[in-house]
């Protein structure tokens, strides 16, 4: 007779809890987290449309545990209740993926205050309140997996999305601070930056291109992330319609600005091309980047 083949399970027994987990992308983290094993907070706002209800059942359906929470991430304590929950139904947090976001375009100009503010304050603030909460309680077990879930736009700017792009960039140095205050007590963090068809970028998607953008696939990297194995910190992980980049922030070769009190903009644009000629650098805190500058000659 055939042996049963084996199941990979490489989080069982961690608990996750995934912010913005009833839909698209969320949808696609909670059920990849519980089919290897993980237990999952399944948090999304609007209880009438109980879409983390839906995911709660799936994942039972399938063998799994999780648990549903209807915090709104702008809610100054949605983060500290999601950990809660957690900690409520299994006595432990692994793992904790802030993916709760909103997008309003509209020109920088024209947008309202009121509408720019929201959207950072679901995007960054949600995420950095569940982090924080999550922080608190991995340092202490000496071990956690934390992913912030950003986007090219906040790397890059993106015309008519000013505050996404902004809550966005917000992130990736948030990953990168908590990255490295997190290392020394084993909690790593990273950040995520996907493409994917969701009810937030399907109708600014191409058909041809949706077709190839299932949130499914972006779904292994998240689990990888998570994983106890993952020895990665800091890093920014581009990924979508199967494929994958690495992406980073640098800073070029150093330059001396002319002696004299003036600086006419030719010589502006010329040094700034020399510095961009030269090596690509990366640092892991900003202070390091400010050594390195400030290093050699004096002049």
């Amino acid at each position: 007779m055939n042996e049963p083949r084996s199941v990979y399970m490489p989080l069982a027994g961690r608990v996750a809890v995934v912010s913005g987990g009833g839909k698209g992308l969320g949808r696609s983290f909670c059920l990849a987290l519980a089919r290897q094993g993980a237990k999952v907070v399944v948090n999304n706002h609007n209880p009438e449309a109980d879409a983390a209800g839906r995911v709660v059942a799936e994942i039972a359906a399938a063998g799994g545990e999780a648990v549903a929470d209807y915090g709104d991430a702008a809610d100054p304590g949605s983060g500290q209740a999601m950990v809660a929950a957690a900690l409520e139904r299994w006595g432990r947090l692994d793992i904790c993926v802030a993916n709760a976001a909103i997008g309003t375009p509209g020109m920088f100009h024209k947008q309202l205050a009121e509408e720019f503010g929201r959207v950072v304050d679901v995007n960054l603030l949600g995420s950095a309140r569940l982090a924080r909460a999550a922080m608190a309680v991995m340092r202490p077990a000496g071990f956690g997996r934390i992913i912030l879930v950003a986007s090219a736009g906040g790397l890059h700017g993106d015309v008519g999305l000013s505050a996404y792009a902004a809550s966005k960039g917000g992130m990736l140095a948030l990953g990168r601070t908590l990255a490295a205050e997190g290392e020394a007590r084993g909690v790593l963090t990273n950040v995520l930056l996907p493409y994917a068809l969701t009810q937030m970028t399907e109708g600014a998607t191409p058909p041809a291109v949706g077709r190839r953008m299932d949130p499914d696939l972006v779904a292994p990297v998240l689990t990888a992330l998570a994983s106890p194995e993952c020895r990665l910190s800091g890093e920014y992980v581009i990924t979508g319609g199967g494929r994958l980049r690495r992406a980073s922030v640098v800073e070029w070769d150093t330059v001396f600005l002319p002696n004299g009190s003036d600086l006419h903009p030719d010589q502006l644009h010329a040094l700034l091309a020399s510095s961009g000629a030269g090596k690509a650098h990366e640092y892991r805190v900003a202070v390091d980047a400010f050594n390195d500058l400030m290093a050699g000659d004096t002049r």
